[in-house]
């Protein structure tokens, strides 16, 4: 070293002028290389009553938060607000997330909008405003586990919205593997990836274990939902259709690390929520109660996760007091369909209740079932590739796959809910069927337990009154259109 470079190291000032360099360039190197104006990473989500909430980034400071809207013009002005964020690491990757919610829409009504300011605005896009009408039978997709990298059903689940398809997508926690990874370009990369989609029909989520970095910060500030539209909670519930549907956190069992007060608020507002989703005007107008979160229960898998232990977490709560247990809850308010993803893989088992399995048929388990049905989803695709089953099938698992794909949903009416599983790897092909029929839905009764074996002749019979799919016409798409 040369007596030069070591008085300009020794040097105080020249030392901070150093340091402020060199962070300045760790600053850029963390920053999108379009940064600016344009709004990007667009995506919606149901707000309350009949509102939509719309997100973007931007990558400059200083600029309004508008959505422009309308049914045939962009005659309609939003406001919203916009946050800085900033990655939780030292690069610094720095943008800035805009939510406006669009107030007071017509149920039913297709409208056209875009956003941004007036220094850029983003291409026009179109949503519809949520029904409110009996007649409502609202198709959606539903999946978990999907990252930025091998995301498998991603193609083709964008085709499906291209030919309006669905109503809404549920993501059932894990997104891009993970947000926050690259400085947060890695979550950059998948909300763009998702925005042919997100930016059109209402992207309602949950968090899953991929999302923990930081306290779930990037999840948080990405994400805002009805009824929680600043993330403090990570819960929230909603009407559809004829169902409500409740989203919550299996994480807050986990990530003890960030409070242990948060099991316990969660628990207590999901019994309000059920409590008022169960009074009888309530129930009548939206019969089917369906929860969403990311770690299932009960599984199959051969990996050692929580949902394949006899006692896990979620189902029975803090270990040895087994308090905030969540299955004796939603069996007693009487939970009809509980849909998880964390494996990576599908299953859809039998009605069950503390790992026995409840139904009123030997031939159709899912005609008027006495306990709830879980399916878990969460083969989209993602860098971990897949989770394999154990040798051994449960013998409350009535159907397993590892084929890449998602799940398919649609509440026809009161009494019967469809659902199908897609297989990516198969092209499309639909390889699961489940009809669930109930005329009647509140609280499970106490009764004698009813088992019914899984036989070669009940599995015939299942699969002949599965055997019609109100999807099946890929090439027309036309289970829209499809009445049972």
């Amino acid at each position: 070293m040369t007596k030069l470079s070591r008085n300009f190291l020794l040097a105080p000032s020249h030392l901070v002028t150093f340091l402020v360099l060199a962070l300045t360039t760790i600053a850029v190197s963390g920053r999108h290389l379009s940064s600016g104006p344009q709004p990007e990473q667009i995506h919606i989500s149901y707000g309350e009553d009949y509102s939509m909430i719309i997100t973007w980034s931007t990558f400059m400071r200083g600029l309004n938060t508008i959505v422009q809207y309308g049914t045939s013009s962009l005659d309609h002005v939003a406001y919203g607000k916009a946050q800085r964020f900033i990655n939780p690491d030292l690069y610094f990757h720095t943008q800035y997330i805009h939510v406006a919610t669009v107030p007071n829409l017509q149920p039913g009504v297709k409208y056209i909008y875009r956003c941004g300011a007036p220094e850029g605005w983003s291409k026009q896009f179109n949503f519809t405003a949520k029904r409110n009408d009996s007649s409502w039978a609202p198709a959606i997709a539903l999946f978990g586990d999907m990252g930025s990298a091998n995301a498998q059903s991603l193609s083709r689940l964008i085709q499906d919205v291209q030919q309006n398809l669905y109503d809404a997508i549920f993501h059932v926690g894990d997104f891009a593997y993970d947000m926050h990874k690259g400085h947060g370009e890695v979550g950059d990369k998948f909300m763009r990836q998702i925005q042919p989609m997100a930016a059109v029909v209402p992207y309602m989520t949950c968090p899953g274990n991929h999302e923990a970095y930081a306290n779930f910060s990037n999840y948080k500030n990405r994400f805002h939902m009805p009824g929680d539209i600043d993330s403090n909670n990570m819960f929230f519930s909603f009407d559809i259709g004829p169902a409500h549907v409740i989203s919550f956190s299996t994480e807050y069992y986990f990530f003890i690390e960030y409070g242990l007060y948060q099991i316990e608020h969660q628990y207590h507002w999901l019994e309000a929520d059920l409590k008022k989703a169960n009074e009888p005007a309530n129930r009548a107008k939206h019969p089917w109660i369906i929860t969403m979160a990311h770690r299932p229960m009960y599984c199959s898998n051969n990996d050692k996760d929580d949902c394949t232990k006899s006692e896990s977490l979620i189902r029975k709560g803090i270990p040895i007091i087994h308090a905030y247990g969540l299955e004796d809850l939603f069996y007693k308010y009487g939970v009809d369909l509980e849909i998880w993803a964390h494996e990576h893989s599908y299953e859809r088992l039998l009605p069950i209740y503390d790992r026995h399995v409840y139904n009123t048929s030997s031939i159709n388990p899912y005609y008027k079932p006495e306990a709830p049905v879980h399916i878990t989803t969460g083969s989209a695709g993602c860098s971990e590739k897949h989770d394999l089953f154990a040798n051994k099938t449960a013998p409350w698992s009535a159907f397993r796959s590892v084929d890449y794909g998602y799940t398919r949903m649609k509440i026809h009416n009161s009494s019967h809910l469809y659902m199908e599983q897609v297989s990516d790897d198969k092209h499309g092909e639909v390889i699961d069927k489940m009809w669930l029929i109930k005329d009647k839905h509140g609280p499970y009764k106490d009764r004698a337990l009813k088992y019914y074996p899984k036989t070669e002749e009940s599995l015939r019979h299942m699969e002949a009154i599965n055997q019609k799919s109100i999807f099946a016409n890929q090439k027309k798409m036309s289970f829209r259109v499809i009445k049972k």
